[in-house]
């Protein structure tokens, strides 16, 4: 597996980028724009059996919310043919979050969806949101459980990875219970829904 990384930050120095490279098994990418250079050398690995692990808000998470996504993974698969499989990484800011030199040892839950590919009539923009809302499936899939996660998205109340439209510190608030109780501990609180099949 080859990790896309960001080109102005793992790779600003020789040093760096080697170590990047070595350790990651990582390629520099453009964050903000992905170019033909790029594609076709993706397109050559992922010819040669390579898969490839995207970031697709681009970098790390400065306040633990989500952000919005970019471009690239829409583009590199309707320009490769890959198909997209979405997946929600929950837990990985206190290991490695954004400003940290090193890891540090710690626990995530990943969660992965089903494959996706770009429709005949879907340009990127729109394969885009389409990726952005499976990885947002998937996310309230986490913190809830999988018919509560569908029966949200079937009414329109998925929350968004982006976190509530507040201030900074109400932002920071709205994180406290969860980084307390973590993942397991706020499902443990809520009632398990069956659902009815009658």
């Amino acid at each position: 597996m080859v990790v896309a990384a960001a080109a102005d930050y793992f790779f600003t120095s020789r040093g760096k980028g080697t170590a990047a490279a070595l350790v990651l098994n990582a390629l520099p990418i453009d964050r903000e724009a992905t170019g033909r250079k790029s594609a076709d050398q993706i397109r050559d690995l992922m010819a040669g059996g390579w898969s490839l692990l995207i970031y697709p808000e681009g970098g790390r998470s400065p306040d633990g919310w989500g952000q919005d996504f970019k471009g690239g993974a829409a583009f590199l698969s309707a320009r490769t043919g890959a198909a997209v499989v979405p997946m929600f990484i929950d837990g990985s800011g206190p290991i490695y979050g954004k400003g940290m030199k090193r890891p540090k040892p710690g626990r995530t839950t990943v969660v992965f969806g089903s494959p996706l590919r770009a429709g005949a009539d879907e340009n990127t923009r729109r394969f885009n949101a389409r990726i952005e809302s499976a990885v947002t499936l998937l996310g309230d899939e986490t913190l809830t459980d999988y018919w509560t996660a569908r029966r949200n998205a079937a009414n329109g109340k998925t929350p968004r990875l982006t976190g509530p439209e507040y201030t900074s510190w109400r932002r920071e608030w709205a994180l406290s219970e969860r980084r307390e109780l973590g993942d397991a501990g706020l499902r443990r609180r809520q009632k398990r829904r069956w659902p009815d099949i009658g």
